[in-house]
């Protein structure tokens, strides 16, 4: 089999790992496959396609091995086994340490690694073999790993860029019938973060909602997607620097609802003014927000909302702001009585 190196995201933004979906679904099936990389999303699905492409689940004869418990003889060993009630039967080894760099000596399981490579030159035919390493970075001074990415093919599971997972977003969303906002994705991303998996199961409930050619905008994003507490979090800060008592109060009482601590909760809050200290600092020095973003290491949508709020706060009432969470993380940690009225007390008060 001819080296086949396939990247996850081409250089234009296109998702590469569609061609791989695409060839497993055709039923055209290499014997080997290698995924590499921390993103399980594609690995899980890379795997789920290749059970639909096999067959019904109840006909597919599979075998599952943790090569850090088992050597890799066994997994060549069954993939020279002859299926029984199949044409071809799906192998999944998992956790294919030798390919990445280990101590001497550190190696849990003694495996033969010669003879790995003498039987990736010529591999069962009856037989689909998946290899997972779900590492960063694979050694590759050594041999077998050489071997392995000149005879299997090779899938780079890794979790896209900004601009490249908003590609992949829009590209999901196309394929159910529906549309996406630019400010959509950015604020779904801002919301899940770059969790493919979570990001799916996101698109899938936004595009259930809305039926066939809908559009998702920012307003059904934030109705729909869950909350992280990060969010609730920079919201109750933006409704108190705008002197928005009301709103502040509304939703530091649902967050003691769902259980938070209010001194986690002063935590949060003097990350953000913090953080919205830096970006306003960095606006005034002349940085584009994209540059903003890439030295604080927050998303870029997040600048954003800071930079377009429409009640800025001045640099005195931030450092204001963030003396007097001092002074109520202080209150939390040495005084008794009812903890939730300090950060109440503080939210009540105006800037």
């Amino acid at each position: 089999m001819k080296s086949c190196i396939l990247i996850v995201l081409l250089d234009g933004g296109e998702i590469m790992i569609s061609t791989v979906w695409n060839t497993i679904k055709k039923g055209e099936l290499a014997p080997v496959y290698l995924l590499v990389g921390e993103e399980s999303y594609f690995i899980d699905e890379t795997i789920k396609r290749l059970k639909e492409a096999m067959g019904p689940e109840e006909d597919l004869e599979m075998s599952t091995f943790d090569l850090e418990e088992v050597p890799v003889d066994a997994v060549m060993d069954e993939a020279d086994t002859i299926p029984f009630f199949s044409e071809r039967k799906l192998i999944i080894a998992k956790n294919a340490s030798f390919l990445k760099a280990t101590e001497k000596g550190k190696e849990k399981i003694d495996h033969d690694v010669k003879r790995l490579e003498t039987w990736l030159s010529n591999p069962s035919d009856f037989s689909v073999t998946v290899f997972i390493a779900p590492y960063e970075k694979l050694d590759e001074r050594k041999k077998v790993t050489k071997m392995m990415k000149e005879h299997a093919l090779f899938v780079q599971a890794e979790t896209p860029k900004e601009q490249d997972l908003a590609v992949w977003i829009q590209g999901i969303v196309k394929t159910q019938g529906n549309s996406i906002t630019q400010d959509a994705i950015e604020l779904l991303v801002t919301m899940v973060g770059a969790n493919m998996l979570q990001l799916q199961m996101e698109i899938d409930k936004l595009t259930l909602y809305l039926g066939d050619g809908g559009e998702i905008t920012t307003s059904l994003v934030e109705d729909l997607v869950a909350k992280t507490l990060e969010q609730d979090a920079f919201k109750m800060l933006n409704a108190y620097l705008a002197n928005d008592s009301v709103g502040a109060l509304s939703i530091y009482h649902d967050l003691l609802r769902q259980k938070q601590e209010p001194i986690m909760l002063v935590g949060l809050l003097a990350s953000n003014v913090r953080t919205m200290s830096n970006v306003f600092y960095l606006l005034k020095k002349g940085y584009h927000p994209q540059q903003i973003a890439k030295n604080l290491k927050i998303h870029p949508y997040r600048v954003k909302l800071m930079i377009e709020q429409r009640h800025r706060p001045s640099e005195e009432n931030l450092l204001r702001a963030l003396y007097q969470l001092a002074e109520v993380d202080l209150q939390l940690k040495s005084s008794g009585g009812n903890r939730e009225r300090y950060l109440e007390l503080f939210l009540l008060r105006q800037l």
